[in-house]
């Protein structure tokens, strides 16, 4: 079976919003990018309020590199890492093609909310005790 042109890239896209979701899935690596918004860090910088080895870092570091939500530079045995949120933003856009129904269960409780507040407002006129007036003499 061949694959047109944009049918494969599709398939590339697929592939790559995996990789991001995979990637943001684990608590240590999204430290790791809350880390690097607006910084570039050496690996050992990010590793340190880490709990866990050193080695363990790098790892989680290359499955965001993989995902490219990080861009290494090494230079010897120095390595630094920044954050490119590009990827963050075609999840962000996947997942906002899905607001529509939200959106529709936001105004289905507003419109429920008015009604509950209407009924309240016709109840509380109805059972309050209408005033007489006093004549003045």
């Amino acid at each position: 079976m061949r694959l047109t042109v944009a049918a494969a890239a599709t398939a590339s896209e697929q592939e790559a919003l995996d990789c991001v979701f995979a990637a943001l899935a684990d608590p240590v690596r999204r430290e790791i990018l809350r880390r690097l918004d607006g910084a570039e860090l050496l690996v050992s910088e990010l590793a340190e309020p880490f709990d866990i080895s050193l080695q363990a870092v790098s790892r989680h570091i290359q499955v965001l590199v993989r995902a490219g939500l990080i861009k290494q530079e090494r230079s010897g045995r120095i390595s630094r890492c920044r954050l490119d949120a590009g990827p963050i933003l075609q999840a962000a856009l996947w997942i906002n093609r899905y607001s529509k129904y939200w959106q529709t269960q936001f105004d289905d409780l507003a419109a429920w909310l008015d009604r509950l507040e209407r009924n309240k407002r016709r109840k509380t006129a109805r059972a309050a005790p209408r005033r007489t007036r006093s004549r003045k003499r």
